[in-house]
């Protein structure tokens, strides 16, 4: 045989091996699955896990499904909502891969689908809630639409892990409302602080004169007991010096009184009772003086 027929023979035997070996042999990664189809059928013991794997050439068709997590973005939609206002929404769906054979053979394009599903879902969704609702419970409705959409793409074998809304656009004149009224709640809370800023100064300047009060009757109190005190103790002396004056020196006071009353100009006096029984034991020496004094006159 000649040389260069052998070479031929050679260089296509090598040609096969390569190939062979090229069609038999797969690296799956690790963020990968392989899903391998056997003369055009597979089941879950086809499936194969990262790293090196061996096919069987012709046979064997190998399918590499990501099983990472990633997103789509579904640009803005115009839905209605229960209340008949025309919204602007966009949001970003997270997913991922779970059950890589159902991805394969259920899905032929899981991407375009859930966008398609996310669409029709988040027009269902606004349309039974009303306009303030939409705006204010931005969570509740992340929440349902990712319930939904996971149902939805359980038989394709993914897994709807977020759903985050981005911007809601209400038409022009909700816009201006919306600005007119968060103007007044603003003008309100600021009026309300205010208020209470005044009410409080005003309870310090109470709180302040009630103290005030407090301290200046406390002040009159203790200065009414020390007078009290002060009377008292003036009263005791004057009682214990009074206690040592007899019944005489009383009457001789009176006379005194007497005597001023009877150089005053006035023609009324007002005399107590009780100078009249003080001097009554003083009238009784009077008249017996007079006697006294009678009966040496007649013996003379």
């Amino acid at each position: 045989m000649e040389l260069p027929v052998v070479v031929a023979i050679v260089a296509f035997i090598l040609v096969v091996v390569l190939v062979t070996v090229y069609l038999s042999i797969r690296v799956v990664q690790q963020y990968e699955k392989m899903v391998v189809f056997r003369l055009g059928k597979t089941n879950d013991a086809l499936v194969r896990d990262p790293g090196l794997r061996f096919l069987i050439p012709v046979i064997d068709r190998p399918v590499k499904v990501d099983i990472r997590e990633t997103f789509i973005e579904v640009p803005s939609q115009t839905t209605i909502t229960k209340d008949n206002a025309p919204i602007s929404v966009d949001f970003l769906i997270y997913w991922k891969i779970v059950d890589p054979l159902r991805s394969v053979v259920n899905a032929f394009n899981f991407t375009g689908m859930l966008a398609g599903v996310a669409q029709t879902t988040l027009r269902a969704v606004i349309g039974d809630i009303l306009l303030d609702e939409v705006l204010s419970k931005r969570e509740q409705i992340n929440e349902v639409l990712r319930v939904k959409l996971d149902e939805v793409t359980e038989r394709w074998g993914g897994k709807v892990t977020t759903v985050e809304i981005r911007e809601i656009t209400p038409p022009r004149d909700v816009q201006d409302a919306m600005n007119r009224q968060l103007s007044a709640e603003r003008t309100r809370r600021a009026v309300i602080t205010e208020s209470e800023g005044t009410r409080q100064a005003a309870i310090n300047v109470a709180e302040g004169q009630k103290q005030s009060e407090i301290l200046k009757a406390e002040g009159d109190r203790q200065a009414a007991i020390l007078r009290a005190e002060g009377f008292s103790q003036a009263l005791t002396r004057i009682f214990q010096a009074a206690s040592g004056v007899d019944q005489k020196t009383m009457a001789l006071q009176y006379l005194e009184a007497l005597k001023a009353l009877g150089a005053s100009p006035s023609t009324k006096f007002v005399i107590p009772t009780e100078f009249t029984r003080l001097v009554e034991p003083f009238a009784g020496f009077v008249e017996r003086g007079m006697g006294t004094a009678g009966d040496a006159s007649a013996k003379g």
